[in-house]
């Protein structure tokens, strides 16, 4: 689709604005042949060098893309984020579901997790954190490739799988548990921990991909907890006070609801119209000029050259 995008964009003389929210070369090893990713990088280079403008989620992805030398540095904008904050909200959370999501028991302290089962989100995790946590229980909310060997994975175990929820549905499942836990190292922005967050959970997440860009260090016991990658120790550090101190979850989830009041999406999409697509015209026209030049150049040398005769 993008190379179609790309060649009707040339055809038409318009200027092309392209978004990288998916990190395609961290995902290959995890699918596929690890010596496809260097081939993928030029790929995406080609792609993003024929863009006026490339945005990003993260200032983290920026980072990636600069050091890989995809486009020019000055090219690489970052896309605010934001999030549907109606949508996600408190007061969706429903007695009803948190029976779904506990499996009939409301009382024990609820996990959730929201987004693809797939073996790139790292779920594996979630089931060694589970060992050491038997009063908890978790919830997957989504579906992927990875489910059924998940399934496999948490058999016997006090895990619910309910497949893909949408609407309010997927409201309640939000704000009917008691923690969100991401595990992902790959996520370019992660809009599954801002929609918890909206929801007024608590989050601990891994520290890598965009995640620190919606939880900043300074921001780490207000409106939710990092964790090294693949740390187990340091995640249950953080995750076990939020499991018995309902108070402790109340005050950080409030933290974050109000934190993601700051983000809304019309403001988002104000600054990439008035100030991103005003960029992409500007390189588009600068490019423009420099490519013209030659002939200009080859028009002035014909006038002259027939006012000589």
């Amino acid at each position: 689709m993008v190379f179609g995008a790309l060649i009707i964009a040339k055809l038409l003389c318009v200027p092309i604005v392209m978004s990288y929210h998916t990190h395609v070369p961290v995902y290959i090893p995890r699918y596929t042949f690890s010596w496809l990713v260097q081939p993928m990088w030029m790929v995406i280079k080609f792609l993003h060098r024929a863009a006026d403008l490339t945005l990003v989620p993260s200032a983290a992805i920026a980072k990636d893309l600069k050091a890989y030398r995809v486009t020019a540095a000055n090219k690489i904008r970052l896309w605010n984020k934001g999030v549907d904050s109606e949508s996600f909200h408190p007061r969706y959370r429903s007695h009803e579901m948190r029976l779904r999501l506990s499996n009939g028991e409301p009382d024990k302290p609820l996990i959730v997790h929201v987004g693809r089962l797939g073996v790139e989100k790292n779920l594996n995790f979630l089931k060694r954190l589970m060992d050491r946590l038997p009063e908890a229980r978790i919830a997957f909310i989504g579906d992927g490739p990875y489910r059924e060997e998940l399934e496999k994975m948490f058999s016997g175990m006090p895990v619910v799988f309910t497949g893909m929820l949408l609407g309010e549905e997927l409201s309640q499942a939000y704000a009917s548990g008691d923690i969100f836990v991401m595990p992902s190292e790959s996520e370019t922005l992660g809009f599954v921990v801002m929609e918890a967050m909206s929801s007024g959970l608590p989050v601990l997440a891994a520290r890598a991909g965009g995640i620190p860009d919606i939880i900043p260090d300074d921001q780490q016991g207000k409106t939710g907890y990092l964790f090294n990658p693949g740390d187990l120790d340091d995640c249950l550090s953080k995750l076990e006070p939020l499991l018995h101190d309902a108070e402790l979850r109340e005050t950080i989830g409030r933290a974050a609801r109000v934190e993601m009041e700051k983000y809304d999406w019309r403001a988002a999409t104000r600054k990439i119209r008035n100030e991103q697509y005003n960029a992409a015209i500007w390189f588009w026209r600068k490019k423009r000029a420099q490519l013209g030049r030659p002939f200009q150049w080859l028009f002035k040398r014909s006038l002259q050259a027939s006012e000589v005769v």
